[in-house]
């Protein structure tokens, strides 16, 4: 949970996966809890965190893919966003509305959707708005304090930078890993049985390469599968977030659980095929140009034999506008902000090839995509990119340093 704390305050970075529903949720409240679910659970010197904000934190982390015992994770950001707001109102640090409006919407952009809508949705499985409001004005507030007691103690020399690109492992340029990829679109007919078949099929497949890629050929959407799931060297940097810290922590030939992809649209299984280091990194990618196209029907033969024309029909993605405009969407995105299954799949593609393993609106919609360039950073650009990340892992460290003090000071009592 801090990791999820810490990205949200270097700029709302946090990487939304939308998963599973409310019900699903493996956190059972005791009857008692269940009875009252506003005691109080947490004191924090004058302040509390009740059972019911513990309940909803749960809840929400789940929805962002977390990992572990969510409860237990709930329990202590709360507490320590009792103390940060308390640090914040020492010194006239706490969020603005303003401030708040902007990370939501950023916040709500990571899924593409607008904050209303996003808030909607999260309200669909069991989270109420205000838990959301409360997770990235926190994360606002606390990022205010640290820059304020600390932004002077975080610059970053001329030196230091040349040593980080030296190096080759800022922003993730040095690090490549490999992976193998099963991915399923949730359809109607698939919706009720997905996860627990796929939970079926990891225990059969866990530690097996080639078992692995055996069912990646028979069961995957990505195109991938060809290649029996394997989606080549690629750098860590090309990742979303969440997922970066996920396979960072996996061994060779483990296999995850099922992880929810594009606001639930689709589930996938990833092995870990290995990970290396490069001498000398390519400059690090700072946005993905693609063209999307939505096409009725899903992954039916009808919607494929249309997307399958399109591809045969361009040699470049500026082809489509001959071909058809006005019905695709072409935009450059940075990495961190791409949906996960929509960075997965052009993950695997080189340029002017295409995937047709995104859905959306629950299986109806196929959502093919064109990889059209890897835009990265001139080299000036690049020093500013590893400059501000130097500076955002040192006020990182300073943050969990405070954070460790206002805890020792505190008086923390646990009602249950």
């Amino acid at each position: 949970m801090i990791g999820t704390l810490k990205r949200l305050l270097e700029g709302a970075r946090t990487v939304f996966v939308a998963g599973l529903a409310a019900g699903a949720l493996a956190l059972t409240a005791t009857p008692a809890l269940a009875q009252n679910p506003f005691s109080v659970a947490v004191r924090v010197d004058d302040a509390v965190v009740t059972n019911y904000e513990i309940q909803q934190r749960a809840l929400f982390l789940q929805i962002l893919n977390a990992q572990g015992d969510l409860r237990q994770q709930a329990t202590e950001a709360l507490i320590n966003e009792r103390l940060q707001v308390a640090a914040a109102l020492a010194v006239g640090a706490e969020a603005s509305p303003d401030d708040i409006e902007t990370g939501l919407t950023e916040f709500a952009a990571r899924a593409n959707l607008g904050p209303e809508q996003f808030l909607r949705q999260m309200a669909s499985q069991g989270v109420a708005p205000e838990t959301v409001r409360d997770f990235v004005a926190n994360g606002i507030t606390w990022r205010n304090v640290v820059r304020s007691r600390f932004a002077s103690r975080a610059e970053v020399t001329d030196e230091e930078v040349d040593r980080a690109m030296e190096l080759g492992t800022i922003l993730g340029g040095g690090i490549q890993i490999a992976l193998a990829e099963i991915i399923i679109p949730v359809t109607p007919e698939n919706q009720a049985n997905l996860v627990s078949e796929l939970l079926r099929l990891r225990t059969q497949i866990a530690g097996s390469t080639e078992t692995f890629s055996e069912a990646a050929r028979r069961f995957s959407a990505a195109p991938t599968r060809e290649n029996g799931g394997l989606t080549g060297w690629r750098g860590l940097n090309e990742l979303p977030e969440g997922l970066r810290d996920l396979f960072m922590s996996m061994r060779v030939g483990q296999v995850t659980e099922p992880v929810p992809l594009g606001g639930g649209q689709a589930y996938a299984l990833f092995q870990f095929r290995g990970q290396r280091e490069v001498e000398a990194p390519d400059l690090p990618v700072t946005a993905i140009d693609y063209v999307s196209i939505a096409i009725p029907g899903g992954r039916t033969p009808e919607a494929l034999a249309e997307a399958e024309r399109l591809r045969n029909a361009v040699d470049t993605c500026n082809d489509f506008n001959g071909v058809i405009p006005g019905g695709f969407q072409r935009q450059s995105v940075a990495p961190r902000d791409l949906p996960e299954d929509v960075a997965l799949a052009l993950r695997a593609l080189d340029e002017r090839e295409m995937s047709m393993s995104v859905t959306r609106s629950n299986g109806t919609v196929l959502l093919a995509l064109m990889l059209c360039d890897r835009e990265r950073s001139e080299p000036e650009q690049g020093r500013d990119a590893v400059r501000q990340q130097l500076i955002g892992q040192r006020l990182e460290a300073y943050a969990t340093g405070y954070l460790e003090e206002l805890r020792a000071e505190a008086r923390i009592t646990f009602e249950n």
